[in-house]
């Protein structure tokens, strides 16, 4: 018999990928992608810019593959401080994280702390939905693109 992720294990099984995908570890975008369902719904409130809802695997799969080139000169990135709070409803938890590391830029090398936090509604040990809120201007610091940020931001 073939036991079901909870909630909470698919919450940390996304919160440990996705550093090791972006510290290089190619073989997490495959894990990262399975954790959603076919067909799912998520969105980052907090974008800077008005971003397209992620419907399907093959949306997610360029999402997570474009971390690894948007992340040169990371040195070091984790999920740290995990909290994951359940809800009334058995499918939704609330998980309260940073992501932390230190970051190679053009000047200079930096540690950077960016607080996050992701709502997941996780069905038969599969995300078909997720909201993340984590700090796009936090993220363009660290890794050292506030122009590319600023640019986007005034086109």
């Amino acid at each position: 018999m073939t036991t079901v992720a909870t909630p909470t294990e698919v919450f940390h099984a996304l919160a440990d990928g996705v550093p090791r995908l972006v510290l290089g570890d190619r073989s997490q975008l495959d894990q990262l992608v399975a954790l959603y369902a076919e067909h799912t719904d998520v969105r980052h409130p907090f974008a800077p810019f008005p971003a397209k809802p992620l419907r399907t695997r093959d949306d997610l799969r360029r999402h997570f593959g474009g971390a690894t080139t948007a992340t040169d000169g990371v040195e070091s990135f984790a999920a740290v401080g995990r909290t994951v709070h359940a809800t009334a409803d058995p499918e939704v938890v609330i998980g309260e994280f940073r992501y932390v590391g230190r970051a190679h830029t053009h000047t200079h090398t930096h540690d950077f702390d960016i607080p996050c936090i992701s709502v997941l509604r996780v069905r038969d040990g599969q995300i078909v939905e997720s909201r993340d809120y984590t700090d796009a201007v936090g993220f363009a610091r660290a890794f050292g693109r506030p122009d590319e940020l600023a640019a986007a931001l005034a086109a």
